[in-house]
């Protein structure tokens, strides 16, 4: 793998950066965060319409720009640095990864164009209980005439308020953990559905609690085989956590930035407090777990593009659960370690309200628990290890 960008790469990190340094400063993300759907919804309509980044890995057949996961994990971690409030998340890395990997080709016809054009937005909900993989889906389903019935709830869906199109995982009556397992394509405005704003630490992603109350859906909204979608609901958590990785890079790159301009310009015993060397030694800390997580973060987007690409190295794509795990650990740690000394070393002011830190800090702490804390993940590497070894 070579893990130097291309031209192009560059020019799309440029644009990005440059992009959302414009229009997503500090007192942008307020205002999102503020409003009833989290984002700024004619900013949002500009990000398809100009720049097609909802478009950007979902291929040219589907109109999409037809590129990997690679430039979709440059965007993040630009999108990250700024914190940058958006159904991107959802929608590009939760919904259309089930679509590519699951859905058929009527289904990818039908859904794909619309949302690499920004007509609809996605997200993905699956959870019922307190877990982070299959065994957290409650939601039941029965089958019924030509159809299903979906009945339960589902905790934690980023943007399920706002979200035009959701894609859910629901389970047969009496079934266990992966077994009975099954994802559907469910248009957001059905009847029976209801869905709540959750109260979050972290104000920057909205997430919503849905309630499905004898959901009627059409065969059509099948993604795969009933009863067989717990690999599918694995395989897109796993690209989920290396999406979520990249975010966290840049959170953690302008936590470091914010504290390094701070330090600069503090003044402490005639001198900026940077020059000293516990300053230094501290912010040097910072940069090794930053470099660490990006170079977990692109190694595992390197390894989801292939296991997404048609055509793609198997074997480079049968490390996907490994190099998710790993950039998932690594990037929390990192990401809250640079947060909190980010807090620290701005002093009293860092957690007011008027100092950027804080809303890092809230970001760093919601995305280490989401989709399984470090200590999960640490698990799975484990497992995997021992099951190589036995």
């Amino acid at each position: 793998m070579d893990f130097a960008f291309s031209d192009e790469q560059d020019m799309i990190r440029a644009s990005a950066e440059s992009f959302l340094a414009d229009v997503a400063d500090s007192a942008a993300v307020r205002a999102a965060m503020a409003s009833a759907d989290g984002y700024d919804a004619a900013l949002w309509q500009r990000l398809c319409g100009e720049l097609y980044w909802p478009a950007i890995h979902i291929p040219e057949a589907y109109g999409g720009l037809g590129l990997g996961f690679v430039e979709l994990a440059i965007l993040l971690e630009q999108m990250g640095r700024r914190l940058f409030c958006s159904p991107f998340y959802a929608t590009a890395c939760l919904a259309v990864p089930a679509l590519l990997l699951g859905g058929s080709e009527a289904q990818k016809q039908a859904w794909l164009p619309r949302l690499a054009a920004g007509e609809l937005t996605a997200t993905l909900g699956y959870i019922g209980g307190g877990r982070w993989d299959a065994a957290a889906v409650e939601m039941t389903v029965v089958a019924e005439g030509d159809g299903f019935v979906l009945d339960g709830r589902l905790r934690q869906v980023v943007d399920g308020h706002s979200a035009g199109l959701l894609i859910v995982a629901a389970r047969t009556p009496g079934s266990r953990g992966a077994q009975g397992l099954s994802l559907f394509v469910v248009d957001a405005s059905s009847a029976g559905i209801q869905r709540t704003p959750q109260a979050t630490l972290d104000q920057t992603r909205k997430l919503a609690e849905l309630q499905f109350s004898q959901v009627y859906v059409g065969a059509d909204c099948l993604l795969g085989v009933a009863g067989q979608g717990a690999p599918l609901l694995d395989q897109v958590l796993r690209l989920a956590c290396v999406a979520l990785a990249a975010e966290q890079v840049g959170g953690a790159q302008q936590a470091l930035d914010l504290t390094l301009a701070y330090c600069a310009e503090r003044q402490q015993f005639g001198r900026p407090i940077a020059s000293f060397q516990a300053i230094k030694h501290r912010a040097a800390d910072m940069m090794v777990q930053l470099e660490c997580a990006r170079s977990a973060a692109y190694y595992a987007a390197c390894v989801a593009e292939e296991a997404l690409a048609v055509g793609g190295d198997p074997q480079v794509a049968s490390e996907l659960p490994l190099a998710a795990a790993l950039a998932k650990a690594q990037c929390s740690e990192a990401f809250f370690h640079c947060a909190a000394e980010a807090i620290q070393l701005h002093g009293g002011v860092g957690f007011t309200w008027e100092y950027d830190p804080h809303l890092y800090f809230k970001r760093a702490r919601a995305s280490e628990a989401f989709l399984g804390a470090p200590a999960l993940h640490r698990e799975r590497i484990a497992a995997h290890l021992l099951g190589e070894l036995a």
